[in-house]
């Protein structure tokens, strides 16, 4: 644990973040004059809440403070995305229009590689026999073609109370549009089920395109019952400590939700951690006068990468959940459960410090996706871990110390990271542990340039415009070799990196996402019929803010709408920059959605192409001042030149590496040299230069050839 000491009277509140990983927990508290203290602890899946608060009591313990002087926690959990991955959610039944039963099974007709003969579709997270049809359709017009019958309210009744079902998801036809039938049927299952939780497709996703809507209404329902277990028993637990203050959950678009509202749609936090990190990585760009970056986020189970542009971060309103590569790709997908939900555009892939590397029936090498996790971990963490990862390879290259981490929470034996490496890969493969060290690493960094080139050409971003900044415990051994491969020109590090996600969590804003789906073609609709939904949906959201105690002059509101070409399935996000203008400008608007078009897809279509506005968005959000933050830079205690062999490769070799410091590198240096830190290790390749600013960010630069 890392604090800066300070008496009693600093510290006349605390905010606190809270990012709970695959592998970590990670605390910080922020007092009242902007002091920073931090703490890293292995998690305790799968009751991950006993980590989360045993490393708020030994951080409220070691700061000297009270229980009653934390104001506020912001909580990054992947708690439901776990419950989706490793399929333990509930046990949910569905309840749809007649005729729609398989909508699950048929999906899109999307796979995630071409020429696969042998794919298979992810089995549904509800069985056939536990999808219920009724026999009711009201129209796209509004017309009730056929009208709900109670009669076959109460045989459903039976059958589920047969099946003994945990949790519910409802959605009819045309109900993002015409809930009268859903709302029936969800008062009739809260009378007759007051205890399990029923998920109204029109409350959680209120757009058209059935498939989407009934599969993000699926995932709510399945996750539910699991984070309301998970959020009750922290809070007891938090009770314990006498914290009674808010307990906020990171949205996988960015903002904080409320506790009961992370209940009661907690398909909007399954990319909670992530997102922290991301608006982190935004908030210390604007500090560096940075506005082009791509953030690049390794821990110990995935790497993920997004980007910020012009200062602002980059969104999507669909995602999958579970996939190899878990990102919104026009490319690909097919292989993971699908959400429409927004959040920031993150690429994720199952390459992390944890991820375990094998050897296919041929003697290929593959890493990941397959995680060692917090328990076992590596085989070099000494908790029974057999399997070799990529920390492991990291460890025998030399850039990861031997000895204790992260206050003696974790101590790294090289003999045990050695040793696993030998007899699972080096050895079968006929070569040196050194060699086949560098072949984990050189594939894992494979794996994540996919994330890195998902967010930036594949979008018609050149990368060579953008810095990137890294994170995440593993993060900064990788971040050079990346930037190299996609000829990144600057790469920053900044303090604190393995718990940087933790520290997004403390400038993060309370936020709320609504959505009107329509069709309005640009050419012939009336401004006064957009104006109406944009006033309908202003009022609705301002409304939220106020009944959970926020002024409505506070709420700082964004609007978008999402366009696409008349007959197009896809559609882009295109932000309304005079939203308080009277009359919408459907001409300049309609500029824009082609410029953007031909930004992701090369040309702009036919100009007759009708253009259509299919939703209207709007964020709202409660913006905090942001606190400044002072960080106590870690030295070694004996400052003499430390050294380190490290392998950086057949060109290089074996060498002899100093060990160096952030403040030893005012005036920079070049490269190989290696950064030991408290969180993590900061590796510079040969052929680079490390230079520290005045932040104690790391900024780490190629150098130009002679040649």
């Amino acid at each position: 644990m890392e604090t800066k000491s300070s008496s009693d009277s600093d510290h006349e509140f605390l905010r606190v973040g809270v990012d709970v990983g695959g592998t970590f927990t990670d605390v910080v508290f922020l007092n009242g004059k902007g002091d920073l203290s931090v703490h890293k602890v292995p998690s305790t899946p799968p009751q991950f809440e006993q980590g989360v608060t045993g490393a708020i009591r030994e951080l409220l313990n070691l700061t000297q403070c009270s229980g009653t002087k934390v104001k506020e926690i912001a909580h990054g959990t992947t708690v439901a995305t776990n419950a989706v991955l490793e399929r333990r959610g509930a046990k949910t039944a569905l309840i749809t229009t007649k005729g729609f039963r398989d909508v699950l099974e048929l999906r899109r007709i999307k796979v995630p590689v071409m020429y696969d003969w042998f794919f298979e579709k992810p089995k549904t997270l509800v069985n056939r026999s536990l999808r219920f049809e009724i026999s009711e359709r009201i129209l796209a017009s509004g017309e009730v073609q056929v009208a709900l019958q109670e009669k076959e309210l109460w045989l459903l009744k039976r059958k589920l109370e047969k099946e003994l079902v945990e949790s519910i998801a409802v959605c009819f036809l045309h109900a993002y549009a015409y809930p009268k039938h859903e709302l029936m049927v969800g008062e009739f299952l809260n009378q007759h089920f007051p205890d399990i939780p029923v998920s109204l497709s029109f409350e959680v996703l209120p757009e058209r395109n059935e498939y989407e809507r009934t599969a993000t209404t699926v995932v709510n329902a399945y996750v539910r019952p699991v984070m309301r277990s998970y959020l009750e028993a922290m809070r007891a637990q938090l009770y314990d400590l006498d914290i009674r203050s808010p307990l906020l959950i990171m949205q996988s678009a960015g903002g904080l939700a409320t506790e009961k509202e992370a209940v009661d749609r907690p398909v909007f936090v399954l990319e909670s951690g992530p997102a922290a990190g991301v608006l982190a990585a935004k908030f210390m760009g604007s500090k560096l006068g940075l506005p082009n970056l791509i953030t690049f986020d390794m821990g110990g189970t995935t790497a993920k990468a997004s980007m910020v542009e012009e200062g602002c971060l980059s969104y999507q309103s669909e995602y999958e959940v579970g996939a190899s590569l878990s990102v919104g790709s026009r490319l690909m997908g097919g292989n993971g459960e699908i959400i429409r939900a927004p959040s920031i555009d993150i690429a994720e892939v199952g390459a992390g410090g944890g991820s375990v590397a094998y050897l296919d029936q041929a003697g290929g090498l593959h890493v990941g996706p397959k995680s060692s996790g917090a328990f076992p971990g590596p085989a070099c963490y000494q908790q029974g871990g057999q399997d070799p990862t990529v920390t492991d390879a990291n460890v025998v290259l030399g850039f990861i110390r031997p000895g204790q981490l992260a206050d003696g929470q974790i101590c790294i034996d090289p003999k045990a990271a050695w040793k696993a490496i030998h007899d699972r890969i080096a050895k079968p493969l006929g070569m040196s542990v050194l060699q086949a060290a560098e072949g984990i690493y050189r594939i894992a960094n494979t794996i994540i340039i996919r994330a890195l080139r998902e967010v930036s050409t594949e979008r018609g971003r050149d990368p060579r415009d953008f810095s990137l900044i890294a994170f995440g415990g593993a993060g900064p051994i990788h971040a050079a070799n990346l930037a190299e491969e996609i000829l990144i020109r600057k790469i920053v590090i900044p303090p604190k990196p393995g718990l940087f996600s933790a520290m997004g969590l403390l400038f993060s804003d309370v936020e709320h996402h609504k959505v009107h789906s329509c069709v309005l073609p640009i050419e012939t609709t009336q401004s006064e019929v957009f104006e109406t939904i944009r006033k309908d949906l202003r009022e609705t959201i301002l409304n939220q803010f106020e009944n959970e105690g926020y002024k409505s002059k506070k709420v700082e509101l964004a609007e978008s709408v999402d366009m696409h070409f008349q007959g197009q399935t896809s559609k882009i996000q295109i932000p309304l920059v005079d939203m308080f203008s009277n009359q919408i400008n459907f001409q300049s608007l309609g500029a824009t959605f082609k410029n953007e078009h031909e930004k992701h897809y090369g040309h702009r279509s036919n100009p007759e192409n009708p253009i259509e506005i299919v939703a209207f968005r709007i964020v709202g959000k409660i913006n905090k001042p942001k606190s400044t933050y002072s960080l106590k830079i870690s030295e070694n205690c004996d400052t003499g030149e430390h050294f380190r062999l490290a392998y950086f490769g057949l060109g290089v070799g074996q060498v002899k590496t100093p060990v160096v410091t952030r403040k030893s590198l005012k005036n920079g240096r070049m490269g190989p040299l290696l950064i030991d830190e408290y969180d993590s290790t900061i590796v510079v390749p040969p052929k680079m230069k490390a230079w520290s600013d005045e932040h104690y960010n790391i900024i780490i630069t190629r150098v130009k050839s002679n040649k």
